[in-house]
């Protein structure tokens, strides 16, 4: 305690020294504090002032009512003069539409305890015995370092903590100890996955369709709310990626659109996950505002924040302060201060509210102590950077403990759950068949758009089959061309495959997005692969019409339409085959790298088993010929459309003689002498194709799917914990 005390006074006096009179500006150069509901006028934290203690804070929970009321009577004279004076309220402009009333919800957690093995090096506990709450149109943040627990906390809340966690403790929502039914709350992580190619009120009403059941034209009206309750008037037109020249939206309204995507459900609460992240000053400020004039209108706020300026500061009701999973305070943003001023470290007044408690909490400055030790500038020493960050978070979290702030989070907990308000309800979902839609007519609108990943590489086929229909051109119908026609085919498929590839980064975002929809439940792993695989055939059929019509003819295959057709199905297959490989490997690595490199090495391991550079009856047994050579899709691909080409024909050998097709086949490739066996191969590549999209409907559900599953589930285990402990 001596330590304690000691480091307390050294640091008391640096922070006078740096608040004394001759440093003093006028307060409008700080942040302004603001009361719930209303603008207030700037002042200043001058050394700190004193303050008394809240006194009770009157809770009642209306009968019938969906939400409860909440009233904090402040009994210090000074902290009522300086709520006392409040700007009149901005003059809404003509056309302005007033936001939509939400009906919040209280969200109260009592002793929340949350251990994951391994995240920790010297502790499983993420989170020790916190304790707070959030009330309906307020706005609560949860702030502290990197690695403080905030998002784990936020999830811990919310429900949506990883499955290996365990949590212990008790969550309430309007005094009940039940989880969040679908539509009641929104969740927008903290990076979140757009799709650029469509515009902002494109996206949210495809958003809205896929989320909510009724008429589309009731749909419309959600969308504009959430439009204008996010100030996204200005670019709901806009696309969100840009096209062409034309820039896409900032990063700030991009996070808007993902919060305005959870809003068109209407929920009662809200949480965000770091909303300011990587944010300049003015969008950060932008977001809150928004944020705070959303908390105006009912809706319950929790969110996390790593650091905030001034002015974002003076925009929050609560703050629950965390270091190292340590609550070291929970309560309105003054009163944290008049914590830290209570616990010896009081704010500078040249210094951010912010910065000063992250400052104090924040032990990565201990590597900048070590290095700035010895070392002193012209204005003397570094007695404000020497603060030894464990002697302060010890002290803070034991004054805090020992303090009248965390016995009335602790009465206010006990208030808002020893009676049971409104149960949240469950809304409606869009059923499958619709979703189904919904998802294959966006998927095509997104093709339409994207030219670089879906143009380009029509534009990419059409050129690769010209090369190799102008390299193979003027064969001829001879015995001498048969190894030649072999080889143009052997190419044609094979190279065609391998520049399928270039759609992996496509592939891959659409994996994201599903995962994004599928984490709120606004999609499932069945709906997202079927309306991929409809809304994927027409643009895989136009690639196959257009590259088999530019090389069948330049080649000068047979010419007959039936045998043409043949050829388009055969190719198109195989691209549909190969699409589901592609998801396959995209979907286990989740990367565009890894991805690439290998179905590069994939597709040259089924050249080599293909059987044109050796033939497939002459490949070793034990890993080319089985079972790599019937694994691999270039052979059935292959000896499909060869058979197609040379059964039922005949070569002259002399004047005399001649050999059936199969016959001249036999010295350059295997092929079966079966009539039907082209139909056999065609149908082997579409049970392939099944094949590959029933893998990956079985890795995204055990990937993507289980997880949301077994957060269900997990929610319903906590709350059997809970009980019984």
């Amino acid at each position: 305690m001596e330590e304690i005390q000691s480091q307390s006074d050294n640091y008391r006096s640096s922070s006078s020294s740096a608040s004394s009179p001759a440093s003093r500006v006028p307060s409008s150069n700080f942040f302004y504090l603001r009361k719930p509901g209303s603008l207030r006028q700037p002042i200043s934290f001058e050394d700190s002032p004193e303050w008394d203690d809240t006194t009770d804070i009157d809770v009642r929970v209306e009968e019938g009512g969906d939400s409860i009321n909440a009233a904090t009577t402040p009994a210090s004279p000074s902290l009522s003069k300086l709520n006392s004076g409040s700007l009149p309220s901005p003059h809404l402009p003509e056309g302005a539409v007033i936001p939509r009333k939400i009906a919040g919800a209280s969200v109260a957690w009592k002793d929340l305890t949350v251990t994951i093995k391994g995240k920790r090096k010297y502790s499983d506990k993420v989170i020790k015995s916190s304790t707070g709450y959030a009330l309906p149109g307020t706005l609560t943040v949860i702030m502290g370092p990197a690695k403080s627990g905030k998002s784990t906390l936020l999830r811990a809340i919310a429900g949506r903590l990883h499955p290996s966690a365990r949590m212990y403790g008790e969550v309430f929502v309007n005094g009940a100890k039940s989880h969040m039914p679908y539509g009641s709350y929104g969740y927008v992580d903290r990076e979140t996955t757009l799709i650029g190619s469509l515009t902002v009120r494109e996206f949210l009403y495809y958003s809205a369709l896929l989320q909510l059941p009724g008429f589309f034209c009731q749909k419309k009206s959600v969308v504009e709310d959430a439009i204008h309750a996010m100030s996204l008037g200005e670019h709901a037109n806009k696309l969100i990626g840009g096209h062409c020249y034309m820039k896409g939206l900032p990063s700030g309204e991009r996070r808007l659109v993902s919060i305005a995507r959870e809003l068109v459900m209407r929920p009662r609460i809200l949480f965000l996950d770091e909303p300011l992240y990587h944010l300049d000053s003015v969008s950060a400020l932008l977001m809150m505002v928004t944020l705070r004039r959303l908390a105006s209108t009912g809706c319950t706020l929790i969110i996390t924040i790593y650091q905030s300026s001034t002015e974002v500061f003076g925009l929050f009701d609560r703050i629950c302060l965390l270091s190292n999973g340590n609550t070291l305070f929970f309560g309105e943003t003054l009163a944290c201060l008049q914590h830290f001023s209570n616990a010896g470290f009081p704010c500078p007044i040249m210094q951010s509210p912010s910065d000063h408690f992250l400052r104090a909490i924040n032990t990565d400055f201990d590597r900048i102590i070590a290095m700035c030790k010895n070392w002193q500038d012209d204005n003397g020493d570094f007695s404000s950077v020497n603060m030894d960050t464990a002697v302060a978070i010890r002290t803070l979290e034991a004054t805090y403990k020992s303090s009248t702030d965390a016995a009335s989070v602790e009465t206010m907990v006990l208030k808002l759950t020893e009676k049971e308000g409104p149960a949240l309800k469950s809304k409606g979902k869009a059923s499958n068949a619709t979703r189904v839609a919904v998802l294959t007519w966006r998927s095509l609108l997104v093709v339409s758009r994207e030219w670089k990943y879906y143009w380009l590489h029509l534009i990419l086929y059409m050129l690769l089959t010209l090369c190799i229909g102008t390299s193979f051109s003027g064969l001829g119908h001879s015995l001498s061309s048969v190894g030649a026609r072999v080889a143009a085919i052997f190419v044609f498929v094979s190279f065609c495959s391998l520049l399928s590839i270039a759609r992996v980064p496509a592939l891959m975002k659409e994996i994201k997005i599903y995962a994004c929809e599928e984490s709120n439940q606004h999609s499932s792993t069945f709906v997202f692969l079927l309306a991929q695989l409809l809304s994927s055939i027409p643009f895989l059929f136009l690639i196959s019409i257009t590259s088999s019509l530019v090389f069948y003819f330049l080649v000068g295959l047979e010419d007959q339409f039936s045998l043409l057709m043949y050829f388009v199905l055969n190719f198109f297959v195989t691209l549909l085959l190969n699409e589901g490989i592609m998801l396959v490997v995209a979907t286990l690595w989740q990367e565009v790298f890894w991805s690439v490199l290998t179905l590069l090495c994939v597709h040259v391991v089924m050249m080599l088993s293909a059987g044109y550079f050796r033939i497939r009856s002459t490949l070793p047994g034990p890993v080319w010929m089985y079972p790599m050579s019937y694994i691999a899709f270039h052979t059935y691909s292959i000896q499909g459309l060869l058979e197609n080409e040379y059964l039922g024909t005949s070569f002259a050998v002399g004047q005399v003689r001649s050999i059936s097709g199969f016959q001249a086949l036999q010295g350059a490739y295997n092929i079966s002498p079966d009539v039907n066996a082209k139909w056999k191969n065609l149908l082997v590549l579409f049970l392939m194709a099944i094949s590959y999209r029933i893998l990956v409907f079985i890795l995204l559900f055990l990937l993507v799917g289980r997880k949301i599953s077994l957060l269900k589930s997990f929610k319903c285990s906590n709350r059997d914990t809970t009980d019984t402990s």
